[in-house]
């Protein structure tokens, strides 16, 4: 927060829109909670994988009571072999957002996928630049060819894209691949119009910041954790129920995992290391995309609730200096 200054207020009348994003397991869901409980707000999920309905302790969605005591939306809206995008997921976001602000109560977005907020605050580049069955054709070349090859293909095509997504991150590789194969522009020169739909709110972004020494030792105890809540048993009834783990949803950190565990073809110890090395790169890659967000206030998240509080509060000057 050094340096920062925010001063809140009631900005013409528009209602505020919180966005509350960070790295994975820095907390962000338990701060967003506890501020729809004081604030009379719902919560918009932007997690890329808690659309998909069964996927529930690997996306560490809200138990029961958390959702019988605050409202989520974006959540267990597709099943996991249905394809979801960001801007599908954008469009349904800023319904539920207009009918929160309607009923007269908080909006809140939170959520890791910097992606999805981007669309949801900036837009997407016009055109579909969508094709299902390039995308399966991909998916299979990729798991046959492996994600280095892919980064390589991407790197040839659109180089630009190739050195802003990391090689590990196949998902966001195989998508600007897509854009390229089927408008033959590449991804990282598409254009976004400027979109007046956020203008609407008074838009108040908090990027939960933990020290990564602290996020890590969180990564590790929420693996640890999610092991031991049946998460294994989770994918085993996936798998039974006809899903397959090769399934866009099954792209969700650990899933493939536990699916080389339950097939007994790898142990408990390897699959947890290698769930929790998987989810630290990932945490590196959030904290990499959500730099970008320079108008956002930076807390660490013993700060955020009181400081997000009181940016809610109409007329409340904050100021923080290093």
């Amino acid at each position: 927060m050094a340096g920062a200054r925010v001063v809140s207020g009631p900005a013409g009348g528009r209602p505020p829109l919180l966005v509350l994003f960070g790295p994975t397991a820095a907390g962000k869901t338990e701060i967003a909670h506890e501020v729809a409980l004081r604030k009379n707000g719902e919560i918009v999920s932007a997690d890329a994988f808690a659309v998909y309905r069964g996927l529930d302790v690997g996306t560490a969605k809200p138990s029961r009571e958390e959702r019988a005591a605050v409202r989520y939306h974006m959540v267990d809206v597709v099943e996991p072999e249905e394809p979801f995008s960001a801007g599908r997921w954008a469009d349904e976001a800023r319904r539920a957002i207009e009918d929160i602000v309607a009923r007269g109560r908080l909006p809140i977005v939170c959520g890791g996928s910097g992606f999805y907020i981007s669309a949801l605050l900036d837009g997407l580049p016009p055109g579909e630049a969508r094709d299902s069955e390039l995308r399966v054709r991909l998916e299979a070349w990729a798991r046959r060819s492996g994600p280095a090859a892919a980064h390589r293909f991407l790197a040839r095509n659109d180089p630009a894209a190739a050195a802003r997504i990391s090689a590990t991150n196949l998902r966001y590789v195989l998508r600007a691949l897509e854009v390229v194969l089927t408008t033959g522009a590449r991804a990282s020169e598409r254009k976004i119009a400027r979109d007046p739909w956020p203008s609407r709110f008074r838009v108040i972004k908090v990027a939960i910041e933990p020290e990564r020494r602290d996020l890590y030792a969180r990564i590790e105890k929420r693996v640890r954790r999610m092991m031991d809540s049946g998460w294994d048993d989770e994918v085993r009834r996936l798998v039974a129920a006809g899903h397959s783990l090769e399934s866009n949803a099954f792209g969700a950190i650990g899933y493939r995992e536990l699916g080389q565990w339950i097939s007994a073809r790898a142990e408990r110890e390897d699959t947890e290391r290698e769930i929790v090395a998987a989810t630290k790169r990932l945490a590196r890659r959030q904290k990499t995309w959500f730099a970008r967000e320079r108008d956002a206030l930076r807390v660490e998240p013993a700060e955020a609730l009181p400081t997000i509080l009181q940016l809610l509060d109409p007329g409340v000057e904050t100021e923080k200096s290093g």
